[in-house]
């Protein structure tokens, strides 16, 4: 019960990475609220939170809507009373070179994953001052570190993520609040065979490229929520503006 009493938002909690995270978070003793666009898909996580023996609240939401971003925030302290952890998970991808990649395609990745996450911590932050005490992890990327093939704007996005991470880690460290973020690599999620169709790859050519890394394998959703687990924690106690990388050794090489 390493969350117990704490409470959680957790965007883009309606499927994959957040999904796990936040059903983890739940057995773990949070509070749960998670933010998504699909209405069916988030009252389907939260029953499933509740079925774990927590209190979810799920708010439809765009995280690029800085009207959205605090009404997130305003719901979940009428309903539980305060926030304790946010997880900026909410992202967006579209396979493409600079040359390939819409103004639109551009706007929206960077809208999403890095205006989204700045739009959440931004909202979230003067309740964690007030209190002194708060845990912001950010959904960064392998390809926030190294460059990817395809994928200039996914790439200038999740990198802006995790320099923003380490600013807000110099910036309110002293405040209480601790600022990191998770760098995933290639993880199961709806994300992986749309990316495969979108680049028009049979899906065992592109899983099997998903695998050309050291452990020889991509990763699983529950493999990444444990490492924001334990960035939400007090195991991460001494740990602000970090970037942990969890991504089979992708970025090793």
């Amino acid at each position: 019960m390493k969350l117990k009493d704490k409470v959680a938002i957790v965007t883009g909690g309606t499927s994959g990475i957040g999904e796990a995270t936040a059903l983890l978070f739940a057995r773990e003793g949070a509070r749960a609220a998670i933010t998504g666009r699909n209405i069916e898909r988030g009252s389907a996580v939260v029953a499933r939170i509740k079925e774990c023996g927590s209190e979810a609240l799920f708010v439809r939401a765009d995280v690029s809507s800085p009207a959205d971003c605090q009404r997130v925030i305003d719901e979940a302290v009428r309903a539980f009373g305060r926030i304790d952890i946010l997880f900026n998970n909410a992202g967006v991808y579209y396979p493409q070179t600079a040359l390939e990649c819409s103004e639109r395609e551009w706007d929206e990745q960077i809208d999403v994953n890095l205006k989204g996450t700045f739009l959440m911590s931004k909202a979230v932050l003067p309740g964690m001052i007030a209190r002194k005490n708060g845990v912001i992890i950010n959904n960064a990327s392998g390809w926030g570190i190294v460059g990817g093939d395809h994928a200039v704007a996914y790439c200038a996005s999740k990198g802006g993520v995790v320099l923003m991470t380490k600013a807000m880690a110099i910036d309110h460290g002293a405040q209480g609040i601790r600022a990191n973020c998770v760098c995933p690599g290639d993880v199961e999620t709806p994300m992986l065979p749309a990316d495969a169709k979108m680049r028009g790859l049979k899906w065992e050519d592109y899983i099997a490229g998903c695998a050309n890394r050291p452990l020889g394998r991509v990763g699983t959703v529950e493999e990444i929520a444990k490492a924001v687990l334990f960035l939400a924690s007090d195991d991460s106690s001494f740990m602000t503006g970090a970037a942990l990388v969890v991504d089979g050794g992708g970025t090793a090489d």
